[in-house]
């Protein structure tokens, strides 16, 4: 988890493109839905994204 915290605390405040070493420090895995998405993070935090 600190390194998580890290990895944030060191990135822009605004994040306007992929960053592929971001997204691999901070989800676990992503499950797609015919209707939503659900991201699953590191931390065990769960973020359901309609659309």
């Amino acid at each position: 988890m600190r390194i998580q915290r890290r990895s944030i605390r060191g990135q822009p405040t605004t994040i306007t493109e992929y960053n592929e070493q971001l997204v691999r420090r901070l989800i676990e895995k992503v499950t797609v839905h015919e209707d939503r998405y659900l991201v699953e993070f590191k931390s065990g935090v769960t973020v359901d994204v309609e659309g």
